[in-house]
């Protein structure tokens, strides 16, 4: 059971290490962002990353993501993969990435696996090779060890132990694990923003190195890349006929901060950029938004405000919502109820979505 800082209300929906109540983030942000900006500085300067978004006056900016990193001499961005040695920016590159991945059997547990090609047929013949599931092929998981953003519940916190060190993977690593069974590519993490210089390169050159097939790129991922690079990540989707996953996270600005360090304005704008795209693909969708639903924070409220987002753009567009476990620092809160995730998805419903469900259903209580 967690104590809310501001208003000292106790309850087992507020996190111990947030310190937070739904009620006070919504209702007095500046004193909420004060506490939150706090607790992310000081776990992150547990892994030995910058404690906040660095602003260096005279630092190297690095533009690949909302936080727009200036990185002083001997510093580090955000994301732990760049380091300013001597007035260069040092680190992760086009050729070196820190990542790693696995062969995944078709179908998988992907986010979009309920409305993609490996998981339906979606797109056949040209997009798939069987007319339902692709059972025979597998999808390659290619894992970031790094992210743009801190979330306090993170499902995968683990890759932070590999971020500072200095253990790479050359592409060409990466290009020789495609095998003719391969029928897909799903870039995730952390997230792939951090790295999309290496990633957009491999994607490149497997192309061209497998011209004629089906080879579609996914992209899972938080959505925070600078314009230039979401527009070539989406040119990798749409042409190979993957999708872009975007974890909408919240929609009120503070409470996506608070529990994730970051702001979740370039997320919407890109999403909504996004799906402009559509027209060009409808089928396999090429657009896919998810939402975890963590309990004391994420409520039907939250889920009706995202689920309007999404309908203004395109009401077929597909929508997952998540059930959390409880990991990283939100380890005192429960796994989400079946109350919870039926009133989510009523909300999201009523707003008017045509193509939503629970996923995770094996979390549920």
């Amino acid at each position: 059971m967690g104590t809310c800082r501001v208003c000292g209300k106790k309850s087992s929906l507020i996190s111990r290490e947030l310190r937070l109540c739904l009620d006070c983030i919504r209702s007095f942000p500046e004193e909420a962002l004060e506490i939150a900006f706090g607790v992310h500085s000081r776990i992150r300067d547990e892994w030995g990353l910058p404690g906040e978004v660095p602003r260096h006056p005279e630092g190297i900016s690095c533009d690949l993501c909302v936080n727009r990193c200036r990185i002083g001499e001997g510093g580090w961005g955000y994301c732990g993969l760049r380091k300013n040695v001597q007035g260069k920016l040092q680190g992760v590159s086009a050729t070196e990435g820190k990542l790693s991945w696995y062969h995944d059997p078709l179908p998988t547990n992907c986010v979009g696996d309920w409305v993609c090609p490996g998981g339906t047929g979606c797109g056949y013949p040209e997009y798939s090779y069987r007319k339902d599931a692709e059972y025979g092929y597998d999808n390659l998981a290619v894992f970031s060890h790094a992210c743009t953003f801190h979330c306090l519940y993170c499902q995968n916190w683990h890759f932070r132990r590999h971020t500072l060190d200095d253990k790479v993977a050359p592409v060409e690593r990466l290009l020789a694990s495609v095998h003719q069974n391969t029928a897909c590519i799903c870039y995730f993490g952390g997230d792939p923003s951090a790295q999309l210089p290496y990633l957009l390169n491999a994607s490149r050159m497997l192309r061209e190195r497998n011209e004629g097939r089906i080879l579609r790129f996914c992209w899972e991922t938080n959505g925070a890349m600078s314009k230039k690079l979401l527009e070539d990540v989406a040119d990798s989707a749409l042409v190979s006929g993957g999708c872009i996953k975007f974890d909408l996270k919240s929609w009120n600005e503070t409470l996506h901060i608070a529990l994730t360090g970051v702001t979740n304005r370039r997320t919407l704008e890109n999403f909504e950029r996004l799906a402009n795209w559509i027209p060009s693909r409808s089928e396999p969708p090429f657009l896919i938004a998810s939402t975890l639903m963590v309990p004391g924070y994420i409520n039907a409220q939250e889920i009706g405000h995202i689920a309007e987002f999404i309908e203004s753009l395109d009401p077929e567009i597909p929508y997952s919502l998540l059930a959390f476990h409880p990991d990283y620092k939100m380890t005192d809160l429960t796994a989400t109820s079946r109350n919870q995730a039926q009133e989510c998805l009523d909300a999201a419903r009523r707003a008017g979505l045509r193509r939503v469900r629970i996923g995770n259903t094996h979390l549920l209580w």
